[in-house]
């Protein structure tokens, strides 16, 4: 009996402890992103992170020119971002679908508005652990409220079209764009749809949840040493930062608004300086990025000589002057536009540049308002215009003062009543002097004295002969 207790025990530990084990060894292997086989070139690695503009539109389009140049057997698009430019988005869009090495969107975080879009073009999606993707509705770029219907109806045509594409349900891809659409189990309408990363892979938008991108690029079985980590250019960067939305309204309104305090006060001065800086910065960095042509410079360029000629060479605001703010004012838009030579995008693409352009018109107005009433009046900004005091005490009249014929005396060659003229006796020269009297009337004939001289106003008093020869004042 005590023999058949101990193997029985035995048997019992070996069981539990199979069974502690089964779990650990069931567990599942990182899952498979691609069926088949990929390439063995290199594993490019291209970040898409925060705004998205027509700046980063282009990285991606060199990234990707790259990794195909390299015969690449995958590009790893990293996402990180809330969205951008609809426009900027297409593009970014139109260069996954386009090439030819395999794809995959890998959501770090956050793949909202123009992200769900760019995310929905790669081959395969896959998410990390609490990232999102969804909520792709069309807002205006100035004010944040939701923009018109036709814009709407182009984004979700855009989401259909991408989802089908890649085998995808374009009812989720429209429903993260027009919160009136209900699909059953999923969302109810009325609430835009964004969905988690769980959600996404239950519902079929997401091919896999990977704790990290090293993970992604093991489940793609691609090796440290065949990774590229793809990064921008310092001077991408730059470039990137300064043709952000933002900072190019701030850089019209520095040229604009130098250009016009400029022209109210001609001379080469702190106006016209930030002007031609804010031009330099507003411009540059466009044409460097390919997205300002030669022509539109050109149309700014004459559009200020214009301006120049109408105020100092054609005074008065006629032709000239309103071509000129026609040059201008186009030239600005149609650098804000992405153009190709004098082809221009549709309406839906116009929305960030109007938006930009008309909070910059906005903010211009505010500016000449605010700086023509309260800056003259500051101590500070005379310090850096020429505006000194010319004040009597300094020596500065309006007409010569003649201060040594104080005292003098003459004779009233015409009635004072209280202005006329007088004889004036100065050393030993005489001469003729319009002079007033403090309100008394004084004969013609009569003996005068000077008693006051303040510029060009002789103030004269009558005096008369006494026995002693000294003159008298008369009251």
């Amino acid at each position: 009996m005590k023999g058949m207790r101990h193997w029985f025990f035995v048997a019992l530990t070996a069981l539990g402890a199979l069974g502690f084990r089964a779990p650990v060894q069931a567990q599942p292997s990182t899952p498979a992103i691609f069926s088949e086989a990929l390439g063995s070139g290199p594993a490019f690695v291209v970040p898409v992170e925060e705004m998205i503009d027509s700046a980063l539109a282009n990285y991606i389009a060199r990234a990707t020119a790259e990794a195909e140049a390299a015969d690449a057997s995958v590009i790893v698009y990293h996402i990180d971002t809330f969205g951008g430019l609809v426009d900027a988005a297409d593009k970014i869009r139109k260069t996954i679908l386009e090439t030819s090495v395999p794809t995959v969107a890998y959501i770090d975080k956050n793949a909202a508005s123009a992200g769900a879009l760019i995310s929905y073009a790669a081959d395969r999606i896959v998410m990390a652990p609490g990232a999102s993707i969804g909520a792709a509705t069309v807002v205006e770029g100035g004010t944040g409220a939701v923009a018109a219907e036709k814009y709407q109806s182009y984004m979700r045509g855009l989401m259909r079209a991408t989802a089908e594409a890649n085998g995808r349900d374009p009812r989720i891809a429209e429903a993260m764009v027009d919160d009136s659409l209900a699909i059953e189990g999923i969302s109810k309408a009325g609430e835009l749809l964004t969905l988690s990363s769980n959600e996404a892979l239950q519902f079929g938008v997401a091919d896999a949840v990977v704790e990290n991108l090293d993970t992604v690029l093991a489940a793609l079985g691609v090796e440290a040493e065949r990774t590229v980590n793809h990064h921008a250019s310092r001077t991408e960067r730059v470039l990137r930062f300064l043709g952000s939305p933002v900072l190019q309204s701030l850089l019209m309104l520095m040229m604009m608004g130098g250009l016009y305090f400029e022209l109210q006060s001609p001379g080469i001065g702190f106006a016209g300086l930030a002007a031609a800086v804010g031009a330099a910065l507003f411009f540059a960095p466009s044409y460097m990025l390919g997205l300002v042509e030669s022509w539109e410079i050109v149309l700014f360029g004459i559009g200020v000589v214009l301006l120049v000629a109408e105020i100092f060479v054609l005074p008065g605001f006629g032709v000239a002057g309103i071509a000129g703010l026609i040059l201008v004012v186009g030239s600005l838009f149609a650098a804000l536009v992405g153009n190709v030579g004098f082809s221009f995008p549709d309406a839906t693409s116009l929305t960030s540049a109007i938006a930009t352009m008309a909070v910059t018109m906005v903010l211009l107005v505010v500016l000449i308002f605010s700086v023509g009433r309260f800056l003259p009046q500051s101590q500070r900004f005379n310090r850096l215009v020429l505006a000194p005091e010319l004040s009597s005490a300094d020596g500065y009249t309006s007409a010569d003062t003649h201060e040594e014929w104080l005292g003098a005396t003459g004779r009233a060659l015409t009635p004072l009543r209280p202005s006329g003229m007088i004889e004036l006796l100065v050393g030993e020269q005489t001469r003729r002097v319009d002079v007033v009297t403090s309100g008394e009337y004084i004969l013609a004939g009569s003996a005068v004295r000077v008693v006051s001289v303040r510029g060009s106003r002789v103030e004269v008093q009558q005096v008369a002969a006494v026995g002693d020869g000294r003159e008298t004042s008369r009251a």
